[in-house]
C-alpha cells in the first residue's frame, strides 16, 4: 500500500537546518509550508513539481514506469503513471495552476552492473520525460540516468534543488532498499535490514 502523507517521515535536516520530509519509494507529498522534500534514488525516479507563483510544490518517488491493468492494486504510487497523477492532483487541490507547473526530475540510474538490456532506471527516466512532454509541463532541470545513486533535496518554496551523487559503492544499499520495498509490495519476504544514509 502507498503510505499516506501523514506517514512520511518528518525531521530536522542537519545539513540545511530546515524542517524536512523524507520520501521513500511509493510515497509522494505536496507542501506549502517551507518543508524541504528529501529522497534517495537508485533506479527509481523522483519528479519535483512546483507552481512558482504560489511557491508550492511536491515530490514523488516511483519505482516502475507503468503497472498495466493491475496498477491501481497495492501501491499505485510505485508506478510513474499513477505517482504523477496523484502528485499533480494534490497540487491542484492546493490551488496550483496546471498551466504554471514546472518540473525538475532526478534518478533513473542503472546502479546494477551487468543489466544492460532495457534496465528499469533507463525506462523510468524515459517515462518521466515522455509523460511531462505529453502533459506540457516544462522540465526546467534534470539529472537522470548514469550509474550513481543520488540524494535529492527539493525546496518547493524557492524551487531550489540540491543533488548529491553518492559513490557507486552506495549503490548496493540503495538497490537493497528498493528491492525490500518491491518485496513488501509483492508480499515476498525480504531478508536483511537496510539503513539509508542521512
Amino acid at each position: 500500500m502507498s503510505l499516506p502523507a501523514e506517514d512520511v517521515l518528518r525531521y530536522r535536516d542537519p545539513r540545511f537546518q530546515v524542517q524536512a520530509a523524507k520520501l521513500l519509494p511509493t510515497q509522494y507529498l505536496a507542501v506549502n509550508d517551507g518543508t524541504a522534500l528529501v529522497t534517495v534514488l537508485g533506479s527509481c525516479v523522483a519528479a519535483c513539481l512546483r507552481d512558482p507563483l504560489l511557491r508550492i510544490g511536491g515530490m514523488n518517488h516511483f519505482m516502475l514506469p507503468d503497472g498495466g491493468d493491475g496498477a491501481r492494486d497495492g501501491a499505485p504510487a510505485r508506478y510513474g503513471s499513477h505517482a504523477m497523477e496523484l502528485l499533480i492532483n494534490d497540487l491542484l487541490k492546493r490551488g496550483a495552476s496546471r498551466q504554471r507547473l514546472e518540473a525538475k526530475v532526478f534518478g533513473g540510474a542503472n546502479v546494477l552492473k551487468g543489466f544492460t538490456s532495457n534496465p528499469v532506471g533507463s525506462r523510468n527516466a524515459q517515462f518521466v520525460g515522455d509523460y511531462l512532454q505529453a502533459e506540457r509541463i516544462p522540465v526546467v532541470a534534470s539529472d537522470l540516468r548514469g550509474i550513481h545513486p543520488r540524494k535529492v533535496w527539493f525546496f518547493p518554496d524557492s524551487g531550489r534543488v540540491v543533488v548529491q551523487r553518492l559513490p557507486h559503492a552506495h549503490g548496493a544499499e540503495v538497490v537493497a532498499a528498493e528491492t525490500a520495498v518491491r518485496a513488501r509490495l509483492s508480499g515476498t519476504p525480504a531478508s536483511g535490514g537496510v539503513e539509508l544514509f542521512e
